[in-house]
């Protein structure tokens, strides 16, 4: 960054911005120490970012804790479900839905996580609460293996070392050997199955989606119940219905 851009730059609004982060990524909440200690900052300095967020209406504080309201995911909301490419990909995964009779998600990587950015719901809903904005653990999600599979060895590894690898089942693979493993396969495979490893009951296989570089931005899944749809089923009947589908949003980029 030039000097003279250097001058520019409101260091407060990046505190403040940082703090938002920090607490996205703790949906219980924080202490004020708390937040001071992870952003860097003096009690005081944390103290009146945190009050500015909860005067603005972006956090609330519960006791000792400070936890960021639902403004922030309806600002977050309004954005991606504005985005052009999202706009021109729900009809096609609106399309996708009605024919398997399941749910279409699209989303992208953010930090640690995967973000919901389109979501068609199917006729025979899998769970409820997922909705544009909705944020899951990247490791044990079909979109997030396909939107970490092809990070270079560094850039994985460090991703895997930072996260919080959270066991949601007796099926979730933690061991960050077994993890490589099964993320580097979706890069091999071209698209990743997750078998029960976020919640039981709950089967979901998703496809990248690249720029006109090749370069993945966003991944696209089905979901579906383990009663209802085997894994082998899954490959053979959604497989290529969603590869498809993938390669038609992908045409977004062509034309636009």
């Amino acid at each position: 960054m030039e000097e003279g851009e250097q001058r520019d730059i409101v260091g407060s609004l990046a505190k403040g911005l940082a703090v938002m982060e920090i607490l996205a990524a703790h949906r219980a909440g924080l202490t004020l120490s708390e937040v001071a200690e992870k952003a860097s900052l003096t009690r005081a300095g944390a103290r009146r970012l945190l009050l500015t967020l909860a005067s603005s209406g972006y956090a609330t504080q519960d006791g000792r804790r400070f936890i960021l309201s639902p403004r922030l995911i309806a600002l977050a909301r309004n954005w991606v479900s504005g985005a052009s490419l999202w706009s021109f990909a729900e009809p096609i995964m609106r399309e996708v839905s009605e024919r398997l009779g399941e749910s279409c998600s699209a989303a992208v990587l953010s930090g640690h996580d995967v973000v919901y950015v389109a979501r068609v719901a199917g006729a025979r809903l899998v769970s409820v609460g997922l909705h544009v904005g909705t944020r899951l653990p990247a490791h044990c999600t079909s979109m997030g293996r396909v939107l970490l599979c092809e990070l270079p060895d560094a850039e994985l590894a460090e991703f895997l070392s930072s996260a919080t690898i959270e066991k949601k089942t007796e099926k979730t693979i933690t061991d960050p050997a077994a993890l490589t493993n099964a993320i580097r396969k979706a890069a091999q495979d071209g698209f990743a199955i997750v078998d029960e490893e976020l919640e039981i009951g709950l089967r979901s296989l998703a496809v990248p989606i690249r720029d006109l570089s090749g370069r993945i931005v966003a991944a696209i899944n089905v979901s579906t119940q383990s009663a209802r749809t085997s894994v082998d089923e899954m490959e053979q009947n959604f497989l290529p219905l969603l590869s498809q589908a993938a390669g038609r949003i992908e045409d977004y980029f062509v034309v636009q």
